[in-house]
């Protein structure tokens, strides 16, 4: 590869959906959920190989900073870096690409969710080296695209046109020029992409040069493009990040700038990929049992079907003539929920007392 590869890992968010277990300083990505290790653990994991710790930053925010930092001992913490307020992903991929852009401005970067489950390393590294370089070739905007396995409603959909050859011939029939982003559908449309072929999931993965990204930046959003050439001003990075940060809009980086550029790509993963947005997703990871109980641990049932069960201490739990129920306990609360009812779990944390949020 001509240039050296920078990755940012977007790691904030809330701590909603997965409330007990998950906390407002202990988000999703800060979780044990599948493995022995954290979401985010996992996901800088993954890059080793591909992209040098020293070349990963970690944008997380001032609530979870000192949780990022623990969990990552090892990890630089220098290029650990808290946003001051919190703004959307616009901001956040601004402030990624002036921090790389003030180490290399020919470089190659990659922006990546710090929260879904990819077991297989090697054809991620695959799939991003096969982005990196289509990146670099065609001077476009790169993202990545999962095949669908079903009509899911709850992500966002990326539709792709002709294939794209790469000079080199890598990645034959695995990069298409996008037509267009669909935000969620409903369930009939994500029916009618499934049956369509031509639709990829929107896995939130970016590939792009330095220049590509700046350029689009210029053009269609020129507020964040100043203050990218305010953070690649020499000595005074930290002074842009605190004074300009909290100023920036409220925007997400598909909204400002991928569904307004009209260079860009995708390039299919050849990966597993998993958002697991909710305890139904990630009960699909638990052991089950022949009613379709799901659990991380020691239950017993009797008359009890379809329920799904954690407990964070791996203490036995006994259900007892219940159906269809999420039942998640830790050291200072227990969630007893419908499994429907999942996706409302954050409408009940803010009636909660604030220390349990």
């Amino acid at each position: 590869m001509a240039n050296p590869i920078y990755a940012l890992i977007l790691a904030g968010g809330s701590g909603e959906r997965f409330w007990p277990l998950s906390r407002r300083a202990r988000p999703k990505q800060l979780l044990r959920l599948v493995s022995k290790r954290a979401l985010l653990e996992e996901t800088v994991a993954r890059l080793e190989g591909l992209v040098a710790a020293e070349r990963i930053l970690i944008l997380t925010n001032a609530e979870q900073e000192a949780a990022v930092g623990k969990l990552l001992s090892a990890f630089p913490k220098e290029n650990i870096l808290a946003e001051p307020a919190k703004r959307d992903t616009a901001a956040a991929v601004a402030l990624g690409a002036g921090w790389v852009a003030a180490r290399d401005h020919a470089a190659t970067m990659i922006v990546l969710p710090a929260d879904h489950v990819i077991s297989d390393r090697a054809a991620f590294q695959q799939s991003l080296g096969l982005a990196a370089q289509t990146a670099e070739e065609t001077g476009e905007l790169v993202t990545i695209g999962v095949k669908p396995t079903w009509a899911c409603p709850g992500f966002g959909y990326i539709e792709q046109g002709e294939p794209v050859r790469l000079r080199s011939g890598a990645g034959k029939d695995a990069i298409h020029r996008v037509v267009r982003f669909r935000e969620k559908p409903n369930v009939d449309l994500a029916e009618s992409f499934l049956r369509s072929g031509n639709f990829r999931w929107n896995a939130g993965m970016f590939v792009w040069s330095v220049p590509t990204v700046l350029s689009e930046f210029n053009r269609h959003a020129p507020e964040l493009a100043d203050f990218i050439s305010q953070l690649r001003a020499p000595g005074e990075f930290a002074r842009a990040l605190r004074e300009r940060f909290s100023k920036l809009p409220r925007i997400s980086f598909d909204y400002a700038i991928m569904e307004k550029a009209d260079r860009v790509l995708v390039v299919e993963a050849s990966f597993d990929w998993d958002d697991i947005g909710s305890w139904r997703a990630v009960a699909n990871y638990f052991k089950n049992d022949e009613h379709g109980n799901s659990a991380n641990g020691a239950v017993t049932a009797l008359d009890s079907t379809n329920n799904i069960v954690f407990d964070q201490n791996g203490t036995t739990i006994a259900l007892l003539g219940v159906h269809n129920l999420i039942v998640v306990r830790t050291a200072d609360a227990v969630l007893i929920c419908h499994r429907h009812q999942a996706e409302r779990i954050k409408d009940l944390v803010g009636k909660l007392p604030p220390e349990l949020q």
